[in-house]
Order: structure tokens, then sequence, then C-alpha cells
């Protein structure tokens, strides 16, 4: 009777069968042993050519679902068969896919808490090194990043994130219309650029159709889509051109903060927006903001400037408004400032097409942010291929063909 239950759950089909159920409750283990009939026929495993003769067999074991708080283990006098096209080949059981010694079940429920938990925790859970569940999620992510197709992918943002403590980044790269994750790659120079226009041709799709790039100000990243991407125009992301201008404000403030003491504890007062600040913060910068301050000067650049981007819609504006602004900023006799007014001079072709494209940092970080928090739920990665694979699992929109 128990044969018939086992055989039903598994989903196991004649000529195979169960020949035998051994229960070691010492050991916590269940294991399934299966046969199949004398003279049974089977498929090629390659090309699926049917009805071919058994030539010799090779004894294979899976690791299956827990049977209740027990490991379970299914063995089979595995069939190989010769094959007129393809050779020799060992026939692949249904609830199992090739080179892999867990069942295709055990492997979803491990694919299921990949993106829920760390594997260190996971190989806790199951009872297997954390080695052999990689090995699962490499090939599941693997396969299913190798099906993605970019050949509708024109527009292309580009951010790093940090893979670890120190200087060790990720260079990632999204499409800017649907939000998914294209490419991931170790570093944040030009040959991540590189990398990325080669893996393009996998996925029927070339450098060519990449017709809007939005990146921050980096030498190696402009360098780079010159050198790789020629047909892509360039958008100087947002959010790193305040960043930019936000550090040059802070400068002023740490310059002047050694001959005023009003400064003092004031940095996050001058670098949020005013809306984004406590009512004793508005109160104290209304205050500061009363003073002769270089730093308050610095603070309305910074105001205007961001005005240009929130306020200004037509292209031709915008050129007049920022024209007018690196006047300004000229005049300031503030050297932060005036070093920043010379960067955006120098990108000014990319931070004004962000009022033709509109292309902001927004997706970016928001997958930036699913990416930290990738690293922080696992407490980092043992190196950086484990990294790029759980963000694809995660931002890649992957359809891993899972078994229900």
């Amino acid at each position: 009777m128990e044969k018939e239950l086992f055989s039903a759950a598994l989903g196991i089909e004649e000529p195979v069968y169960i020949e035998a159920i051994e229960f070691d409750g010492g050991g916590g283990e269940l294991h399934i042993r299966m046969n199949f009939r004398r003279g049974a026929r089977f498929a090629c495993a390659e090309c699926g050519t049917e009805n071919l003769p058994v030539h010799d067999t090779v004894n294979k074991t899976w690791r299956h679902l827990n049977f209740f708080q027990y490991k379970c283990f299914i063995h089979l006098r595995t069939p190989r068969t010769i094959c007129p096209d393809c050779g020799q080949r060992l026939w692949l059981p249904p609830w199992a896919r090739r080179q892999s010694g867990f069942t295709l079940l055990f492997e979803a429920l491990v694919m299921a808490l990949a993106k829920e938990m760390p594997v260190s925790k996971i190989g806790e859970l199951v009872g297997e090194h954390d080695t052999r569940i990689w090995r699962i999620i490499f090939g599941y992510v693997s396969r299913a990043y190798a099906k993605k197709n970019f050949a509708g992918v024109k527009n292309v943002g580009v951010d790093e994130t940090s893979a670890k403590k120190g200087h060790n980044y990720v260079t990632l790269f999204a499409d800017m219309d649907c939000g998914e994750v294209l490419f991931a790659a170790e570093g944040k120079d030009g040959e991540t650029m590189k990398s990325f226009t080669e893996e393009l041709p996998n996925h029927e799709a070339k450098a060519l159709q990449i017709k809007e790039l939005a990146i921050d100000m980096s030498p190696a990243f402009i360098a780079g889509a010159a050198n790789y991407l020629p047909e892509a125009e360039i958008t100087f992301d947002r959010f790193h051109v305040m960043k930019s201008l936000n550090t040059a404000v802070d400068s002023v403030r740490r310059q002047e903060v050694k001959q005023n003491p009003l400064l003092r504890r004031t940095r996050y007062i001058w670098l949020k927006n005013p809306q984004n600040l406590s009512e004793e913060q508005q109160k104290q910068l209304a205050t500061l903001s009363k003073e002769n301050l270089k730093t308050a000067k610095a603070y309305q650049l910074k105001q205007t400037f961001q005005d240009i981007y929130f306020h200004i819609k037509e292209p031709a504006a915008a050129a007049e408004a920022l024209e007018k602004w690196l006047k300004w900023a000229d005049r300031s006799k503030l050297p932060p400032l005036q070093k920043f007014a010379k960067l955006v001079k120098r990108h000014k072709a990319g931070i004004l097409r962000f009022f033709q494209t509109r292309l902001t940092s927004g997706l970016m970080e928001g997958i930036n942010s699913r990416v930290q928090e990738i690293k922080r739920r696992a407490r980092g990665f043992r190196n950086v291929r484990n990294f790029i694979a759980m963000i694809y699992l995660e931002a890649a929109a992957l359809d891993l063909a899972l078994p229900t």
C-alpha cells in the first residue's frame, strides 16, 4: 500500500516502479529505491528519440523534499541508452534535471527560499552545504538569464553599487523603460561598458540599438560610452549632478565654520530640501539665511539650480536659465561653486539632455536599494559572482521555469 501511495505522490509511471522503501529513524532518513521493468525501453535524453533499448545502468541518487522532519532520498538504477544520432545517453527521470543531485521539487523549494533568506541559512534549514545550494541557484539563474531577450531595449541606465566594504563595486545596467536589470559587471570603470556590449549579442541585441544612456559624470563611464555605445545620447543623472552641487555647498560651509561658530552642526540644514527639514531646522535655516554668510549664498545658488530641474520644462528655457546660473556662480567668488560651474560647462550637453529625455536616477536608485537589501540580508557575499547571481534573481525578472 505504501508503495502505491508514494508512487502517486511522486508521479512515478511505468516502466519505472518503487522496489523498496527503507526508513532509518535513527539516521533521520527515508530512502525510496526504484527500478524499471525488464525489457523496458526509454527515450534519448538528448534528442527525445523514443523506444530505445537499455544499454546498461548507472546507480543514481537524488535528494528530495523532506518527509516530515526526515531527509528523503530517491535511488534509481538509471538506464543508459544508445541513440543512433546522439550516442550513449543517461535517461533523465521526470523528477530531475541533468547533472543535479536534487529533485526538481527540492530545487524549487531552494529557489523560493533564496529570495527570502541568506543561502547559508537555507543550507542549515535543509541540511546541505551552502556550496551545493549555490550550484542550484547558479543553474537556474544562468539558464533563465540566457533566455532573456534585449531586442527592444533602447534606453539604458547605469549606476554602480558597493559589493562589500572598501572599494569593491558592481556596475548595474538597467532597462529604463521597464526597470529590469539587464547586466551586472564587477568594477565601475569603462571596461564594464565593453562587457555590457559584448553580452548584448547573446540576447538578440546589439550596441547600436542603445539610443539613450543615463549615467553619472564619471570620466570612466563617459569614455566607455563613447567607445562602446556610439549611437547613445548621454543624459547626466540629475541625482548625481545635485550630489556634486551639495558637495560644493558643504565645502563652503566647512571652510566658513572655522571662522563662524554659528555654522556648527548645521550641515544637513544646507543639504536637505526645505520641505524635508524639521520645524526646528526650518527656524534655524530662516535665522541663518538672514546672516551675511557665504554658506547661505551657496545655498541660494543650490536652490536656484534645483529649481531649473523642477520647474522648467522646455529645453530652450532650461538652457537659458542654466546660462544665467553659470554667470551667477562665476561671480559668486565662492571657489567650490566656481569649480562646480566649470564641471557643468564641461558636461552641459548631457545635463541639458535631461529636459528632452526626462531620464532620472529614480529607477536606478530603487534597484540599488533592492540590491543593498540583498547584501544586508546575506551579511555580505563570499565573492562577487554570488552577489551578481542574487542581483539577477531579485531584479532581472527571470523566468526560472520552476516545477509546481
